[in-house]
């Protein structure tokens, strides 16, 4: 049975409203380099087939690739994806075209890497506290239920077509969800709601907050259901959060009212759940912390193309 903080762990999934996209898939060869960056995007790259170097310039640090690797930008980060050990050579290598997957050639790396884009600012404030980027290594030890994901996007890469199978983006998605999952669980999230999680004295406030949004959440009362001063809740909760508990708490209304107005309640109804009397508070702090009004927000959700809706709950928790 899921532990409380595994359902709560799976609601704060449920909304990053992630969409991937396929950049492009294919294999080089010779003298290259490719790179997601610079683009204001979360990125991935999956070595397929074939071995390479991952440049870090801004780290001065470089790490080799072989097939089955997979690695997750969580935000836009510096890098280049070289056959090249040597910085120097791997930063002069030419930009070059992509060539089909198949048939595979000697000494080519075969890649599939495309964009993470989270249709509400909500996103990248969860993750902002999170690690630049992750490397899963295919022989080691970690996410193992990754492998058979992994293996499913390359059947896909290889199955050829007139274009690239949509299947790659979405099983690209369950990949990422696997692996936002792992950091929290091995608490290498330095801030915000996911560190707040991992520590057991807040575990009671949190699942209050997200069961009754609306109530009125002064610090007295978390300290109370931290079992702490007032004092020494809001040092220790500031802290671990990277924010003040009234920041804290306004970011898990938005969650919910996310949510609520993805499942189709109305603006004044989807405020008042979260505990705003007036519209235009709402509204405000709706925007302010998802970087959308509620309005366009519940337009953009009704007009996504591929038909999805906010399918997720609010977790329950026993006593």
């Amino acid at each position: 049975m899921p532990s409380r903080q595994d359902r709560l762990i799976h609601w704060l999934l449920g909304s990053l409203d992630l969409q991937t996209t396929l950049f492009h898939l294919g294999q080089y060869c010779g003298s290259w380099q490719a790179s997601t960056s610079g683009l204001a995007r979360a990125g991935f790259h999956l070595i397929l087939d074939g071995e390479c170097w991952l440049h870090l310039p801004q780290q001065a640090a470089r790490q080799k690739l072989e097939a089955g690797d997979a690695l997750f930008f969580l935000r836009d980060t510096p890098h280049v994806l070289s056959p090249h050990e040597q910085p120097e050579r791997a930063a002069g290598a030419p930009r070059v075209a992509m060539q089909p997957i198949a048939p595979p050639v000697a000494g080519g790396v075969a890649l599939a890497c495309g964009f993470f884009e989270f249709r509400a600012r909500l996103g990248d404030t969860l993750l902002a506290s999170f690690p630049d980027h992750v490397v899963i290594r295919r022989d080691g030890g970690e996410l193992a239920e990754l492998r058979p994901l992994f293996d499913l996007v390359l059947a896909e890469a290889r199955a050829g077509g007139a274009g690239p199978s949509p299947l790659i983006a979405r099983l690209v998605d369950l990949m990422f969800f696997y692996v936002v999952r792992h950091l929290c669980r091995r608490n290498e999230v330095s801030a915000g709601l996911w560190a707040v999680l991992a520590r057991p004295e807040f575990a009671p406030l949190l699942e209050a907050v997200v069961a009754e949004p609306g109530r009125d959440w002064d610090v007295g009362t978390m300290a109370g259901l931290s079992r702490m001063s007032r004092a020494t809740f809001f040092k220790r909760f500031a802290q671990t959060a990277g924010t003040s508990p009234a920041q804290f708490v306004a970011q898990v209304r938005m969650q919910v009212a996310t949510q609520l107005i993805g499942h189709g309640m109305s603006l004044s109804r989807a405020a008042e759940q979260v505990g705003y009397q007036s519209d235009a508070a709402f509204s405000r702090a709706f925007k302010k912390i998802t970087g959308t009004l509620p309005g366009a927000f519940r337009r953009a959700a009704a007009a996504r193309p591929d038909g999805e809706t906010f399918e997720q709950e609010r977790p329950t928790f026993a006593h």
